[in-house]
């Protein structure tokens, strides 16, 4: 049984009315992406010592991995380099494991503090707004609570418990926490996206090279991890094309709600574009995983000129 994140993204793309694919540059920017290398594991701005520890910097680096984005922009400055979005994250939490604060025990998580949480990712000096931090505090008590009372304050525990598969992990993580049960609902269906869940998988599978912790015989089936910034740099190679009413709103920096026909189906599409891009890339002889043609489109977004990148206030990405 398949997570239905494919089935769900198709279902929605055969009825949009607000977003479609465009063939001819799905097709060129497969080209584009033929010469690149394949992607590798950042260990600048992740924390990485190949043991369990890892294991529960990645949790809570995807537990908190949404809406980088209103301003003031949050930042944080590290051995003197200024980062914002998600590398701010994930590199004040890779100081926090290095420096073993006690704040990273999941035990320690389940009673965290507002303040706390803030100087935790804010660091010194403080620069911007963490956005949604209360959503923040939130997720981090269910996390080590969770955690806690599941596995013993150990999340080595429940990817051990998903036996080298990386759909059973996903399944794992969506029924025992309520902030990864990233679901919408279109034309009556239930639209799964799952996304911090699976790039969880991703993140372990990556972080230990397929082995270990990181060894899950099924990795092929994650798909891409619908955010905000596929789906921008997408419609900037003109593989989605938005109706005049959404493009307007997103250029405008206009509101979408999240579970709202736009969203859900700005999402659908980015994820059946990008399983659309990998079957391609086959045929090209060039065979990727979906993960990695989202992360070869997420590191090319970050330095690319684009439109705006659409505007949901949402914990899910």
């Amino acid at each position: 049984m398949t997570l239905g994140v494919l089935e769900g993204a198709r279902f929605v793309c055969e009825r949009a009315s607000h977003v479609s694919l465009d063939s001819d540059s799905l097709h060129n920017l497969a080209l584009e992406l033929l010469p690149v290398p394949s992607p590798t594991w950042d260990i600048r701005h992740h924390f990485a010592d190949g043991t369990s520890r890892t294991v529960s910097y990645l949790l809570l680096v995807d537990a908190l991995n949404f809406c980088f984005f209103p301003d003031p922009r949050w930042q944080v400055a590290v051995d003197g380099e200024m980062l914002q979005g998600y590398f701010a994250l994930t590199t004040i939490l890779k100081r926090a494991f290095e420096e073993k604060a006690p704040v990273t025990e999941f035990r320690r998580l389940a009673h965290i503090g507002e303040g706390e949480a803030r100087d935790l990712l804010q660091g010194t000096p403080r620069i911007g707004v963490v956005p949604l931090l209360t959503e923040r505090v939130g997720i981090l008590r269910e996390i080590g609570e969770g955690v806690t009372a599941l596995h013993g304050g150990d999340p080595a525990r429940l990817v051990l418990d998903a036996q080298g598969s990386a759909e059973r992990l996903v399944r794992q993580l969506v029924q025992a926490f309520p902030s990864f049960r990233d679901e919408a609902t279109y034309d009556g269906e239930k639209i799964p996206f799952y996304k911090r869940a699976q790039i969880f998988a991703g993140d372990l599978h990556s972080s230990f090279r397929g082995e270990f912790f990181g060894r899950f015989a099924d990795v092929a089936s994650l798909t891409a991890f619908a955010d905000y910034k596929i789906p921008q740099i997408l419609r900037a190679c003109g593989v989605l094309r938005y109706s005049p009413s959404l493009a307007d709103g997103v250029d405008r920096k206009d509101w979408i709600a999240a579970g709202s026909p736009q969203e859900v189906e700005i999402r659908a599409a980015t994820v059946w574009s990008v399983e659309l891009l990998r079957r391609e890339l086959v045929r090209l002889r060039r065979p990727l995983l979906a993960t990695e043609i989202d992360w070869l489109l997420w590191q090319a977004s970050q330095s690319r000129a684009m439109p705006p990148h659409h505007c949901t206030l949402t914990t899910s990405y």
